[in-house]
């Protein structure tokens, strides 16, 4: 008798297969708004972020793990926040750049059916069960966006991030692409919507594409500059977000 496979199980349900129970899509919705202000509890009260994604299939002996790395170090000499999904591969790097830079580094995680683990590197973390949620809380709390090589995950956040700045959505902040031979061909198609008229030029004005790690943080820091000026927020505890 052939052994069975090793199968993987599934999330709990698939909220998108379909109309539920009046009942069921209540409890989805309840469940959801729970997921939102535990986030808004956990990040209240972060210093400014910039998030870095890109793919969790590097391993810590890959060039791009090293670049995110030093990514991760900079932002925390920048006086900013490192966020990042809170994975292993890119996510980890740029935690751990951070990290050992003494500064803060914030992971954001996913439940997912093989089960992400947060990566060691993060002071602060919090784990969803929803991607559309995870998404939010990864941009909200940002000022500049690093998007590193990576994979279809990679890709949604760095189109639903421009698709956010282009319909103002969010503020016109940064986004770093690094890694001009891996995005070529996708700036490429990028230059292809805009001669069709599907998207218009100064959509893409705030998208540097680069390989040089000091081009890219002098580009944040220019703009954050240039834009914006902290100020300290009179911390009120009306939810007992964490100090």
């Amino acid at each position: 008798m052939a052994e069975k496979e090793n199968i993987v199980p599934i999330k709990e349900h698939f909220y998108l297969e379909g109309p539920k129970s009046r009942m069921w899509e209540l409890r989805f919705a309840w469940k959801v708004f729970k997921e939102f202000i535990k986030g808004f509890r956990t990040l209240h009260f972060v210093d400014p972020c910039i998030t870095v994604f890109g793919s969790a299939r590097f391993t810590a002996n890959h060039q791009y793990y090293n670049v995110a790395r030093e990514f991760g170090k900079r932002i925390a000499q920048l006086g900013f926040t490192t966020m990042t999904g809170g994975g292993p591969g890119i996510m980890e790097a740029a935690n751990r750049g951070a990290f050992e830079a003494n500064g803060e580094s914030i992971g954001c995680n996913i439940k997912l059916p093989f089960e992400q683990k947060l990566n060691p590197y993060v002071n602060i973390s919090i784990t969803f069960e929803h991607f559309f949620v995870r998404k939010v809380m990864l941009v909200k709390y940002s000022y500049a966006f690093i998007i590193m090589p990576g994979g279809f995950g990679t890709m949604d956040e760095f189109f639903e991030t421009i698709t956010l700045i282009q319909t103002k959505t969010m503020k016109q902040f940064p986004i770093v692409l690094y890694g001009t031979a891996y995005y070529a061909e996708l700036m490429k198609t990028i230059e292809e919507m805009s001669q069709e008229g599907t998207i218009a030029p100064d959509d893409m004005k705030l998208v540097l594409l680069t390989d040089d790690i000091n081009e890219a943080i002098n580009h944040i820091q220019t703009y954050v500059e240039k834009n914006y000026a902290k100020h300290p927020r009179k911390k009120l505890w009306w939810l007992f977000e964490k100090n």
